[in-house]
């Protein structure tokens, strides 16, 4: 076979400004991939623990064997695509980005092996990434609804606790399934972290989300916040530092999800420290709150809280950290279990595909075990998007 010249051209561009030396990914060079082909891998294929061949024709997993399929791996390990159950495409730091920014975001994602993202809110649409074979599926909540001068200032939809329900509504249709509420955030006037909204207004928005067919989730870093919202009725908690053992047991009883994001709650100290002069309560409970998060997280798993991978990337977090974050994952529960959380558990949870036949060949290939260490995960063989092969 004769080798397109397409796939071999440069994905990265490295330039020293400023005496740093930046490496930037070329979105074009994606789009210069050659197209799916038949192909053919064989190696030990997760969870299942069973080596066998995988069969890859038009992008998607057939049975085989297929004549003429060039074989892409042998001797190695394969598993469905990560998965970033809390990312942010299209949100920088200050607010909402550019088209071109948001497209390097998401090719930064694809290039790290995240090929699936529930986007926990975003303030621009994202909606053009469909279209993209060379891009991770998105599933989208909408924005962030928060309530006025209670968020990061240009990031949610503002409103009052009167307007929650229509905003939810809004939002729900504006998104694939999800709503993204801030449950909690720093009241000024308190000085510390405190509830936005009322339970009886949210256990009203929440039920209106779920007439509509979508499931919530709320950012809380407070004890209160979210087992006000447990008891509401949602489906979803971020962060979740500070979860009581109360709060843990009822989210294991009603199966509401947690999705931890330690890769953020590194920043706690520094959030901290920048808090203590004006806020010194509050500053306080985050390094309390710090302090205690892999016990709280370790808690959850055992009471048998479905907790996935999210990592936060966008506004602040940089993207491609998926990796990291199932390390940190597997400092609390294990190889086995972060893996799942950023694979084929999130995938079940999210309705996305897996490795059987008929589903898109969405796949890592790697040259060995991730359950023995899970630091393979930063350095793929081989990363498959809708039988493409975007690397290797």
């Amino acid at each position: 076979m004769t080798e397109d010249p397409r796939a071999s051209a440069p994905l990265f561009h490295t330039h020293t400004h400023d005496g740093s030396t930046h490496t930037h990914v070329d979105p074009a060079a994606f789009e210069r991939l050659a197209p799916a082909e038949d192909l053919r891998i064989r190696g030990v294929v997760l969870p299942e623990g069973r080596e066998r061949d995988l069969w890859i024709h038009d992008g998607v997993l057939v049975e085989g064997p297929l004549a003429g399929a060039r074989t892409l791996a042998t001797d190695c390990w394969v598993m469905a695509g990560l998965v970033d159950a809390h990312n942010h495409i299209g949100l920088g730091s200050g607010g909402a980005v550019s088209h071109e920014e948001a497209e390097q975001q998401a090719v930064t994602e694809s290039r790290a092996g995240t090929l699936l993202i529930r986007d926990a809110g975003s303030p621009v649409d994202t909606h053009w990434v469909d279209d993209r074979d060379d891009l991770p599926r998105i599933i989208r909540a909408g924005r962030h609804i928060a309530r006025p001068k209670r968020y990061i200032r240009n990031y949610a939809a503002e409103i009052d606790p009167e307007d929650l329900v229509a905003e939810v509504d809004r939002q729900a249709r504006a998104g694939d399934g999800w709503v993204k509420l801030v449950g909690d955030w720093i009241d000024r006037a308190e000085g510390d972290l405190a509830p936005l909204w009322p339970q009886d207004v949210a256990a009203r928005a929440i039920d209106r989300a779920h007439q509509l067919g979508a499931r919530v989730t709320a950012h809380c870093f407070s004890e209160e916040a979210p087992a006000q919202l447990v008891a509401a009725g949602i489906d979803g908690i971020e962060h979740g530092t500070g979860l009581t053992d109360e709060t843990i047991s009822q989210m294991a009883v009603r199966g509401v999800a947690l999705v931890p994001t330690l890769v953020n709650i590194e920043n706690f100290p520094s959030i901290a420290a920048s808090a203590d002069g004006r806020f010194p309560v509050y500053a306080a409970h985050m390094r309390h709150l710090y302090a205690h998060n892999r016990e709280t997280i370790g808690k959850a798993v055992d009471a048998g809280v479905p907790v996935y991978a999210g990592t936060d990337a966008g506004g602040t977090v940089p993207h491609g950290l998926v990796a990291d974050e199932v390390s940190m994952l597997a400092e609390i529960a294990g190889s086995d279990y972060a893996l799942g959380a950023a694979s084929w558990r999130a995938r079940e949870w999210l309705g996305g595909e897996g490795l059987e036949v008929g589903d898109s060949a969405d796949l890592l290939v790697l040259g060995s075990d991730p359950r023995a260490d899970v630091s393979v995960l930063h350095h793929p063989d081989h990363i498959v998007l809708r039988g493409r092969v975007l690397i290797g």
